[in-house]
């Protein structure tokens, strides 16, 4: 039973790391920029949901006000940051995201202290037993429902509606999609506030696993999606969701075959190294398109 125990943990830690990694994703599709910032969007995702949750005593109201929220601050970190240097060398919007998320660290830290906000009620702390001495948190069973309904959101956005046909003809070419009548601004928009309201989703249920959030929560998460979305193949988005899986449940049986030579997250970059050996470009990886 200890291997369906894994199992189901390294599936749980996937479903956290899809939450993170798809935002990556649909970024560097469209735009082919590392955005090291997400990370920042995901700490503050945390942190307004265990604000108004505590304030209020409802989590679902704490989702309902982090994900828009962050959602939009998403598109004004797009507006104000991105957007004015598109047509600069990538290397110039990575450093801009760097700073980004080093300056939003410290801010956090400034604001809402050092050593992090819990939660003051428990939520989701349940219990599901499955039989044969093989548990899980409820909590867990959230984040992995919530991965999985972020998943069928994205693929009905993108094959069932006028939108996801935008959005794939901007990636594909933006000027050609700009002539046909298609708001190349709008669908950029779009894709950074569904980025950054499923960053917002992946803070609260991190902080609800923890009963922690804290102005660093978002560093290693980040280079981790990071890792996932070159595993995947930059820009693809089946990549990215196999990749995240694959780290979670290698990470979950890691932490006990492994735990005497790596830790849990030196795992992630040993994996990282091993598959870009024999896949220099990703599991996945996709013909790369001039997407600005």
């Amino acid at each position: 039973m200890l291997f369906l125990e894994l199992l189901l943990q390294g599936l749980v830690q996937g479903g956290i790391y899809i939450l993170i990694a798809l935002g990556l994703t649909l970024v560097y599709g469209l735009l082919r920029i590392l955005h090291v910032a997400h990370a920042a969007l995901f700490t503050l995702g945390g942190y307004l949901g265990v604000i108004v949750t505590n304030a209020t005593g409802s989590l679902l109201l704490g989702f309902a006000v982090s994900l828009p929220v962050v959602g939009f601050v998403g598109i004004a970190m797009y507006e104000v940051v991105y957007r004015p240097i598109l047509h600069k060398p990538p290397y110039v919007a990575l450093i801009a995201s760097i700073g980004i998320f080093i300056a939003a660290e410290e801010l956090f830290r400034i604001v809402f202290g050092p050593y992090g906000i819990s939660y003051a009620e428990p939520h989701l702390d349940g219990v599901l037993a499955l039989g044969g001495g093989v548990a899980i948190r409820t909590a867990e069973v959230a984040a992995l429902a919530g991965a999985i309904l972020a998943i069928a959101i994205l693929w009905l956005l993108a094959t069932r509606t006028r939108t996801g046909i935008a959005w794939r003809a901007t990636v594909t070419d933006p000027t050609m999609a700009e002539s046909f009548g298609i708001s190349v601004r709008q669908v950029r928009y779009l894709n950074f506030f569904i980025g950054s309201a499923m960053a917002a989703a992946a803070g609260i249920m991190v902080g609800l696993l923890n009963n922690l959030v804290e102005p660093g929560m978002g560093a290693v998460p980040s280079y981790k999606a990071l890792a996932i979305i070159v595993l995947g193949g930059l820009g693809s988005i089946p990549g990215a969701l196999a990749a995240a899986i694959a780290l979670g449940i290698i990470e979950a049986f890691g932490t006990i075959y492994l735990s005497g030579i790596l830790d849990r997250d030196a795992i992630a970059f040993a994996f990282l190294i091993a598959v870009l050996m024999l896949r220099p470009n990703g599991l996945f990886a996709r013909r790369d398109t001039n997407a600005r």
